[in-house]
């Protein structure tokens, strides 16, 4: 079953399928240090490095040999989500004026034109916030999905070590089975040697010496930073992460502090935390290798979406 990744980023997406089986054939991303992740973890695929506005579907079907059975795709969600305090008010402008947010649409274009089996569109819940959820089925509709369902899943359900509530728009139900317990940050960090530079992106990250003192004084669970979205809710970072409890929302911008030493965690342990094996190189600068892991979508998740389309087609 072939699978195209739009907005494949570094790849947690393309990586749950190729655990559940899924061939993949190509992929679309056009940041430099993103399209250099993606092609040293997935050589194979044909990664299309362009801007997905000045993409059309010949070029996809081109280098995916054809049409896929699954599109999947994680248009970025700055436009939507709440924890953004410069996100417009209206919101049918964080779809239809954002220039962000407008990639949603280029998304919906190619899907439409691809004709999939089946399409996954994963970003967060206030995407379909007031308007906006009539708005994206209308859309599809016009791109010739009529049935379209918002699938909201709990990463922690199916193995991640972090919390993340994500919403997956698809023309089929996704209900994967959860499992039975949940992975702590304990159990993902178990077995990972001090930071030495011996195991792949994971390098001590500098902290200053007025925060190393506070970090020191920090109780687990509780945060050196705290900022305001754009709802006035108080949003929390460099928190000292409680080992026995799936860690926040791995975010771009989040650091968090290690639950038994004064230091940041490193980008190999955010890694982990978001389900990638330790093979899995991440490439460029260190903000940007830390980007890429928090706007992945966790592979763990990933793969349980995956496991359960993988039933549905088979049984198609």
């Amino acid at each position: 079953m072939k699978v195209v990744d739009l907005f494949c980023g570094a790849g947690g997406f393309s990586r749950g399928f190729f655990d559940a089986g899924f061939k993949l054939v190509a992929a679309l991303d056009n940041a430099p240090p993103v399209a250099k992740t993606y092609r040293a973890n997935f050589p194979w695929v044909q990664l299309i490095e362009e801007d997905i506005k000045e993409v059309d579907v010949d070029d996809i079907l081109q280098a995916a040999g054809g049409k896929p059975d699954v599109v999947i795709a994680s248009p970025p969600c700055e436009a939507y989500t709440a924890a953004n305090a410069k996100r417009l008010k209206d919101p049918l402008d964080r779809l239809y004026v954002d220039p962000i947010g407008r990639l949603v649409l280029h998304g919906i274009r190619l899907i439409g034109d691809l004709e999939p089996k089946v399409f996954v569109i994963e970003n967060v819940p206030h995407i379909m916030e007031g308007p906006l959820k009539g708005a994206l089925i209308k859309e599809l509709a016009r791109v010739g999905f009529t049935e379209v369902y918002f699938n909201i899943l709990k990463a922690e359900d199916y193995g991640s070590p972090s919390r993340r509530t994500r919403v997956f728009i698809s023309n089929v139900k996704i209900r994967p089975r959860p499992m039975g317990r949940r992975v702590t940050v304990a159990d993902a960090l178990e077995g990972l040697p001090g930071p030495d530079g011996e195991v792949l992106n994971h390098e001590y990250v500098p902290m200053s010496s007025r925060r190393y003192r506070k970090a020191a004084k920090l109780r687990w669970g509780s945060s050196l930073v705290k900022y305001e979205g754009c709802s006035g809710k108080i949003y929390t970072n460099w928190v000292k992460l409680h080992p026995f409890h799936p860690s926040p929302p791995v975010l771009g911008n989040s650091r968090f502090i290690h639950p038994f030493e004064t230091r940041l965690l490193t980008v190999r342990e955010h890694a982990r935390l978001m389900g990638f094996p330790d093979n899995y190189v991440f490439l460029g600068g260190k903000d940007s290798q830390f980007n890429m892991v928090g706007e992945a979508v966790p592979v763990p998740l990933a793969r349980a979406i995956a496991s359960c389309l993988a039933r549905l087609l088979r049984a198609s």
